[in-house]
């Protein structure tokens, strides 16, 4: 137990690095390629987002380092259960400051978003 959750605290870092440096393909090598970003809009509805799209916002957007921005990464809980975990994790990319929790699948052996 303690190797998977070692595994997921080094993809939670991986996530950490590439919200900051808004590295897409940092973010495409934890996410599967089937997932999906969700999260509530600006109306307070459910948005899902497909992987490669959502991506492709990343390789747009201005990174919180060149725009030399505090960080600061917390993971919170990480949660194992056979081939299923979930991360719960606090970060900041100002103005956001939220919390986010990853659903994670082990995928032929790699953990992935």
């Amino acid at each position: 137990m303690d190797s998977e959750v070692q595994a997921l605290k080094a993809l939670a870092q991986t996530f950490f690095d590439a919200g900051y440096n808004m590295d897409a393909d940092a973010f495409a090598s934890i996410f599967d390629p089937l997932s999906a970003v969700t999260r509530i809009g600006d109306d307070g509805g459910v948005i899902v987002i497909p992987i490669a799209a959502w991506l492709d916002v990343v390789r747009s957007a201005q990174s919180p380092r060149k725009l030399q921005l505090e960080r600061k990464d917390e993971i919170l809980s990480v949660d194992v259960e056979g081939n299923l975990a979930f991360i719960k994790l606090k970060l900041q990319m100002p103005p956001r400051y939220f919390t986010d929790i990853l659903s994670c699948l082990k995928v032929r052996g790699e953990w992935k978003i």
